[in-house]
């Protein structure tokens, strides 16, 4: 997620520059052809123009109300990991506060933290659907940096996982389910032994549960688009009513300097008003197709590094453990 202030006018710009020359030469062609080769005949009224803008814009504000919500519904869905981690850690911490119980305690932490890595790193996995193969965010991206893109996640999960879990774990599709799974077996295995009693086993295991709903609720989300064919239509409508836009200005640009100095040039006013008129609805689109998918590793994702690393430290801190690991800090703004 973007942590400063706000982008820039010039951040949008380079942006979105590649789609301001095509704006640009959408706008030029008509206007060269109504001045130059008197073309009038492609002179068009603006009020189909405006209507089509209308209607343009109804369906681009639905989209990105729609990605705004799977942007903040995947935020509170990290949020809710967060605030399930740390009662987590502080009820196996306190049930199991014997001194020969230490051990299975670092155990179960390092496997959540094990749990919490494969989880990101599976939701950072590339979909077809997804934007960072567009031109735009491959450049943005070399602003910062994704982990789950550079390092390898059996080199990660070894920090935390025995050589026998980590061998067992790495044979596994859904691996951070099957971490889980590790978790509620050690815990069974932990009240068989008398270490834990029944009514701290029920709370252990709806805490499990807990995560288990936030995981599936964040792999829904990187699992199921924002529906294809709404997607579609908002971006055949909006080339549409791009495409249109210069053309249906031309005449009344053309008839602007009627009677004054400008007469005769007014038409090339059509150019940049046509650009910027056509930039605002594009960009406007663009901006919510950056962020309907929050877990793709763009600039306007879910931090759940940082979130991950956050929830790492409090727990290892509930270990009274004095080497933590550094807080993940922005790149350019920029915080994964």
């Amino acid at each position: 997620m973007h942590a400063g202030k706000k982008y820039t006018f010039f951040e949008f710009i380079i942006w979105t520059r590649r789609d301001i020359y095509r704006l640009a030469i959408l706008a030029i062609i008509p206007t060269v052809l109504y001045h130059f080769f008197n073309f009038t005949f492609l002179s068009i009224s603006w009020v189909p123009v405006a209507l089509l803008g209308t209607a343009v814009s109804f369906i681009i504000s639905f989209k990105n109300n729609a990605s705004y919500a799977r942007l903040w519904e995947a935020r509170q869905i990290y949020g809710g990991i967060i605030n399930g981690s740390r009662a987590f850690g502080v009820m196996i911490r306190d049930f199991l506060s014997s001194k020969d119980k230490k051990q299975d305690v670092q155990i179960i932490f390092y496997r959540h933290f094990a749990w919490l890595t494969a989880l990101r790193f599976q939701l950072r996995e590339t979909r077809a659907w997804e934007n960072m193969d567009d031109l735009r965010n491959i450049e943005y991206a070399r602003n910062y940096h994704t982990a789950e893109k550079t390092d390898k996640l059996e080199d990660v999960l070894a920090k935390y996982l025995s050589a026998d879990e980590l061998t067992y774990i790495l044979t596994k599709k859904n691996k951070a389910t099957q971490l889980m799974a590790l978790q509620s077996k050690h815990i069974n295995q932990l009240v068989a032994k008398g270490a834990l009693s029944e009514l701290q086993l029920q709370s252990l295991q709806n805490a499990i549960t807990g995560f288990y709903d936030n995981q599936g609720k964040a792999e829904r989300i990187k699992n199921f688009p924002y529906p294809r064919h709404f997607s579609s239509i908002a971006t055949i409508m909006l080339n549409l009513f791009v495409f249109l836009v210069p053309y249906g200005l031309l005449n009344d640009f053309n008839k602007l300097g009627t009677g004054t100095l400008i007469e005769g040039y007014s038409i090339w006013l059509n150019i940049p008003f046509a650009i910027l008129l056509t930039w605002v609805f594009n960009s406007l689109d663009v901006v919510g197709e950056s962020s309907t998918n929050p877990f793709e590793g763009s600039a306007n994702d879910v931090p759940i590094t940082n979130i991950s690393r956050t929830i790492e430290i409090d727990m290892r801190d509930m270990l009274d453990e004095t080497d933590l690991p550094p807080a993940i800090v922005p790149e350019n703004n920029i915080l994964m």
